[in-house]
């Protein structure tokens, strides 16, 4: 795509029609392109705001094929799908971007680890699981991950001590060594076709136990300087290692010892970027769609300090959603409310976040802990 393209004719295709292919697609449409949305779905969150969806598996390659060919650009808003159909389309020159070669790469976690530590990039030690005593190679504890599929926590064991060994998870993976963590944080960093690199400031993830998913995102991270700038080359390096073209979220490990290591790699827009929204001068989600449609990316300022809770479906319903608190929460300064119009919830799946802007991070902070305790979001049936 060269810079004489007529963008008033750009048809934009996003594989995945959830809460991230829906915010990706209303920026899309602010911008004046046409949207496609392949998704199994019909009437998904992101198919609701859209001109068209195509319904379909991410593993149907009749329907993948139709998405890119119907489409000036093809994007993803995540990184399970076939990849065989995808691969073919991009190299008779079809603009899918992140590149089908990387989403494989992505896609193996483990295969994705050895890539960034052959290229350099400090990772949590790491071993193939081919045989059971593999898992007892670096002693225990230890995390054991699966290599493909995994997501929100899920393909992911720790396995304290022997008798946690017969918990181990089934199928291809790999172990970790159990790190010892101060903090999580994350970084967002976009690339256009050109190379052109954005990078946004380092956030702090905090995680809801219960469930190992991301809870409460806080923009920016309460490091000192050295580890902030350490963490966006650290992110830098390993989107330019990957030759990446869109955006991509790259999680990060600050140990005890303030060393950083590279968790993992998403090559969409992420949880830990939805604050960008409200606080900085573009979003992540126009950011990818500047990126992918070879425009110039736009500037990662944050504008005010911000704080974002995921809003998951309580335990103990299912069913149509029902918001609770929302008069209450919505008196909140500075407060944004998202909601996914998921038509069913289930415990913990991920229905909507709020962000808070303040002058302070702690005062984001307090706002956004005052707001999770207030909103629930509880169904129509009890199980």
């Amino acid at each position: 795509m060269t810079k004489d393209f007529n963008y008033s004719n750009l048809k934009l295709g996003i594989i995945g029609g959830g809460q991230l292919g829906k915010i990706m697609a209303v920026k899309a449409k602010k911008m004046g392109f046409h949207v496609t949305i392949l998704d199994p779905t019909l009437d998904c969150p992101a198919a609701q705001v859209s001109d068209k969806q195509i319904v379909g598996g991410f593993f149907d390659k009749d329907k993948l094929e139709q998405i890119v060919k119907d489409s000036d650009v093809t994007t993803f808003e995540l990184e399970h799908v076939d990849t065989s159909v995808l691969k073919k389309l991009y190299d008779e020159d079809n603009n899918i971007h992140p590149s089908p070669y990387l989403i494989e790469l992505i896609q193996d976690k483990f295969k994705q680890k050895e890539f960034l530590d052959k290229k350099g990039i400090p990772v949590p030690k790491y071993k193939n699981v081919q045989t059971p005593a593999d898992l007892e190679s670096f002693g225990l504890p230890i995390i054991q991950k699966a290599r493909k599929g995994g997501y929100d926590g899920k393909g992911v064991a720790l396995l304290k001590d022997k008798d946690d060994l017969q918990n181990a998870l089934p199928g291809e993976t790999f172990i970790e060594e159990l790190v010892d963590i101060k903090k999580e944080l994350a970084v967002m960093v976009s690339r256009n076709i050109e190379g052109q690199i954005a990078c946004y400031p380092v956030v702090e993830m905090l995680f809801d136990d219960r469930v190992n998913i991301c809870d409460i995102v806080i923009a920016p991270a309460k490091v000192d300087s050295k580890i902030e700038e350490a963490a966006r080359k650290m992110s830098i390096d390993s989107i330019e290692a990957l030759d990446g073209v869109g955006i991509f979220g790259v999680e990060l490990f600050l140990t005890n010892n303030d060393e950083l290591l590279v968790n993992e790699i998403a090559p969409r827009p992420h949880n830990s970027g939805h604050y960008t929204v409200e606080a900085c001068a573009t979003s992540q989600f126009e950011q990818i769609i500047r990126a992918v449609t070879n425009l110039p990316l736009g500037s990662t300022k944050l504008i005010t300090p911000a704080a974002m809770v995921n809003l998951l479906g309580e335990e103990g319903f299912t069913g149509e959603p029902v918001i609770e608190g929302i008069h209450e929460t919505l008196e909140i300064d500075g407060l944004s409310f998202h909601f996914y119009s998921k038509k069913e919830t289930k415990p913990f799946r991920k229905m909507g976040h709020i962000t808070v802007l303040d002058d302070t991070v702690d005062g984001a902070l307090e706002k956004v802990e005052k707001a999770k305790e207030i909103l629930k979001i509880k169904g129509s049936k009890k199980v």
